[in-house]
């Protein structure tokens, strides 16, 4: 069962040491990932992939892709699966309401919720065909 740890603001400007093998620094939102990547015993990191709802990609997608491709290099050898989001954040709203949030509330974990859907799903389609989920990246 997927459940929260922590929502990671992108972090464009503060670099840590990468690992000994990657050529530059890593964001610090990408090092924390990579720290709980290893201390959890990950074997798979699933990362959000925005498409248009009509499956076309855009802007954003090309900004996820971009990330993890980022997010594979820091914790290779473990693989990351890129996921469809499209309707996650839709879902994320109804489920909080339902359980009776405030609309207010809501914004303050929603991005929270919508990756535990996101993930949730991943591991329901893995299950259920017996491979990974999504669209591996490359190193």
């Amino acid at each position: 069962m997927a459940t929260p740890v922590e929502t990671l603001a992108r972090d464009l400007k503060t670099a840590v040491p990468a690992p000994d093998d990657a050529a530059s620094p890593l964001p610090s939102d990408v090092a924390r990932i990579a720290a709980e990547v290893e201390e959890r015993g990950a074997r798979v990191v699933y990362i959000g992939l925005p498409r248009h709802l009509s499956g076309a990609e855009g802007a954003a997608t090309k900004g996820a892709r971009a990330y993890a491709g980022l997010v594979a290099r820091a914790i290779a050898p473990v693989p990351v699966h890129l996921v469809d989001e499209r309707m996650t954040t839709v879902s994320a709203h109804q489920a909080l309401r339902a359980s009776g949030r405030a609309g207010r509330k809501q914004r303050s974990v929603v991005d929270q919720a919508a990756a535990v859907i996101i993930l949730q799903t991943a591991l329901d389609r893995e299950r259920s065909a017996g491979a990974r989920a999504g669209e591996y990246v490359e190193r």
